[in-house]
C-alpha cells in the first residue's frame, strides 16, 4: 500500500528520445522536399503529421513533470528542454507550409543546403538527448553539443551568403520575400537546436 503513494520518477528520458527521433524523421522530410517538388504536398502532409505527434510527446511529459514529485533533474530543465524541442518541429511545418502556401515553383541550391543542416543538427540533438541519462557519459555529450553549435554557426553563413546573393540576383521583388521566409525559417531551426544543446550543457554542469 505505501508503495502506491511514492512518488514516481517517470520516464523522461524516454520521452525526450521519442521526441528526437521525430525531430530527425521531420528534418529527413524536409530535406526530401527540398531535394524534389514533384510530391510537395505529400511532404508537407507528412511534416504536418510528424509535428503533431510530437506534440503528444511533448503534452505527454508535461503531464507527466505534474504528477512526478521527484524528477531526475531539475524540473525547469525537463520543462525548458522538452518545449524547446517541440519549437524544432513547429518551425519545420512553419517552413514546409510557407513553401506550399507562396506558392514556390523551384527550390535553391541554399534551401536546400539549409535543410540538410537542420538535418544534421537534429541529429546531433538526437544522439545528445540519447546519452543524457547517464552523466558518465558528459563528456561525450559536450563534444557533440559542440558539433551543434559549429553546425549552427555553418547555417549562419549559408543563409547570410544566399540572402546577399538573393538580393544581388533575384529580380523578382515577390520570389525574394518567398526565398526570404524560408531560409530565415530554416535557419531559426538551427537556432533551436542550439537552444537545446545549451539547455542539454546547463543540465551536465548541474548534474556531473
Amino acid at each position: 500500500m505505501f508503495g502506491r503513494l511514492l512518488p514516481k520518477e517517470g520516464k523522461f528520458f524516454d520521452l525526450f528520445n521519442e521526441h528526437a527521433e521525430y525531430c530527425v524523421k521531420g528534418a529527413k522530410e524536409m530535406v526530401a522536399l527540398m531535394t524534389n517538388f514533384d510530391d510537395l504536398e505529400i511532404r508537407v502532409h507528412a511534416i504536418e503529421g510528424i509535428e503533431k505527434q510530437a506534440d503528444k510527446v511533448t503534452h505527454a511529459t508535461l503531464d507527466a513533470l505534474h504528477k512526478t514529485f521527484i524528477t531526475p533533474i531539475d524540473r525547469d530543465d525537463i520543462h525548458q528542454l522538452i518545449t524547446r524541442m517541440d519549437d524544432i518541429l513547429d518551425l519545420m511545418e512553419d517552413a514546409a507550409q510557407t513553401i506550399s502556401l507562396y506558392d514556390i515553383k523551384a527550390i535553391t541550391p541554399e534551401a536546400k543546403r539549409l535543410a540538410e543542416l537542420c538535418l544534421a543538427c537534429t541529429e546531433k540533438v538526437k544522439a545528445a538527448v540519447g546519452l543524457l541519462h547517464n552523466m558518465d557519459n558528459s563528456r561525450q555529450i559536450l563534444e557533440i553539443c559542440q558539433e551543434i553549435d559549429r553546425l549552427e554557426s555553418d547555417a549562419d553563413h549559408v543563409m547570410r551568403a544566399a540572402m546577399s546573393k538573393l538580393f544581388r540576383e533575384e529580380p523578382d521583388v515577390r520570389t525574394l520575400i518567398k526565398l526570404k521566409a524560408i531560409y530565415e525559417l530554416l535557419e531559426t531551426v538551427t537556432d533551436r537546436c542550439e537552444d537545446v544543446s545549451n539547455i542539454i550543457e546547463g543540465i551536465i554542469v548541474e548534474n556531473a
